[in-house]
């Protein structure tokens, strides 16, 4: 075992190291885990049910992710919500259902509901490579994916993972703007087809 003694001092100017930066770069025949946001080593980011759309747009900002995982008071899976639904038409057609302004809408309103959640099974990914869960996000028109995993009791599992086709785009060196969508999944399609 090694022990450590020293110290040492701070060589300046010093940054502050960034998650985004730590991806690091992939190719398309890379394992698709290395894609993967895997859930038990770093912490989902979350938000609860009752809270407004408006703090949920914020959590998104201060953490820099488009997808926030809805937890209910049993520390269960409600639902997941993304930026997308914060200013698109589900929140405009939850507004006039509900009959109250924008502001006012709650995650609740606007959210996926866990049972409308389609994942990929963690047993699935053995042998994918990362054009295989780009391909399944374009054939789904999907930004984001997540992945679980079988607890081994009846129906119970575990989301233990997230695709997002903007850390894809990133870790391949390709820039990926969410209001490109289609562009940005073609310049993934390009990298693929020049393969």
């Amino acid at each position: 075992m090694t022990r450590l003694t020293a110290l040492a001092l701070l060589n300046t100017p010093a940054r502050l190291a960034r998650p985004d930066e730590a991806y690091s770069q992939s190719t398309l025949d890379d394992a698709a885990l290395t894609v993967m946001t895997d859930l038990r080593r770093q912490r989902a980011v979350t938000v609860s049910p009752g809270e407004t759309i408006e703090f949920a747009e914020k959590l998104m900002i201060g953490a820099g992710v488009r997808l926030l995982l809805v937890i209910d008071d049993q520390k269960s899976l409600a639902g997941l919500i993304t930026y997308r639904d914060l200013h698109g038409e589900r929140a405009l057609t939850a507004a006039a259902r509900e009959k109250v302004p924008h502001d006012a809408l709650t995650v609740a309103h606007v959210m996926t509901p866990a049972s409308k959640i389609e994942a990929i099974p963690l047993v699935d990914l053995g042998h994918a490579r990362v054009r295989d869960i780009v391909e399944l996000l374009r054939q789904h028109g999907r930004q984001h994916a997540l992945v679980t995993e079988s607890n081994g009791e009846g129906n119970t599992v575990t989301v233990c993972g997230i695709f997002s086709i903007t850390r894809i785009g990133h870790q391949l060196g390709v820039a990926i703007h969410s209001s490109e969508r289609a562009q940005s999944f073609a310049e993934i399609e390009h990298l693929i087809a020049a393969e």
